[in-house]
């Protein structure tokens, strides 16, 4: 495991980001463990998180020309990612879409830099691949390449067969998905966190019903 990827999950616990108990998925499972990227929601959160993305960006080897950030939760993501990269003496564009289209002003439904070359985009996590999806179709419609996914955390959890939302984005759609943490890496974590055994036990069963390591 990457020293950023141990750091993030320790930052995510600590920001309570990242929290154990018992909580409702969309598919109706009940998961021992919630990740909400909306709660990275101060300055200095964000920055961080910014960095951690950029880090595991370049450790995916995806090559890019510009970001992309799927309304709502992905703007936000997809500015600090940028900023990150900048303090890299990387200058890198970036944009993101309304939900509706804008028939005033400016119009349009993407805002920003204008979508060409490589576009890499970014989410928070991914469940059932519809943002994704929605986000290659505007994209290729623009004329631009949607080249690969970033996101937070992969759960490796799978959906309706054996594969995992992840997995299931590489076969259908052909673009790689890079993350900077993933179920895996929680569990290697939580086995050196003595005080947070019992979260750890959860989540192994969890995995042992619903995971996918493959």
């Amino acid at each position: 495991m990457s020293d950023f990827s141990q750091q993030f999950i320790q930052f995510a616990i600590q920001k309570q980001v990242l929290r154990f108990g018992e909580f409702k998925t969309k598919a109706g499972r009940l998961s021992p463990y919630f990740f909400n990227a909306g709660l990275f929601n101060d300055g200095e959160s964000l920055m961080k998180l910014g960095e951690f993305y950029a880090a595991s960006i370049d450790k995916s080897g995806i090559q890019f020309d510009m970001l992309f950030g799927p309304a709502y939760k992905g703007i936000p993501l997809a500015a600090s990612i940028a900023i990150a990269f900048n303090r890299q003496n990387r200058n890198l564009p970036y944009a993101f879409n309304r939900k509706e289209s804008k028939d005033h002003g400016e119009g349009g439904s993407v805002i920003g830099a204008p979508l060409q070359g490589r576009v890499l985009i970014i989410d928070d996590v991914i469940s059932a691949g519809t943002s994704v999806r929605e986000s290659v179709d505007l994209i290729k419609a623009c004329g631009a390449t949607p080249c690969g996914v970033a996101i937070a955390l992969d759960r490796q959890e799978r959906g309706a067969d054996s594969l995992s939302a992840a997995e299931e984005v590489k076969k259908t759609i052909g673009i790689p998905v890079c993350s900077i943490a993933n179920l895996e890496m929680l569990i290697k974590y939580l086995q050196n966190q003595p005080h947070m055994v019992q979260n750890l036990a959860a989540i192994e069963r969890y995995r042992s019903e619903y995971g996918t390591l493959s």
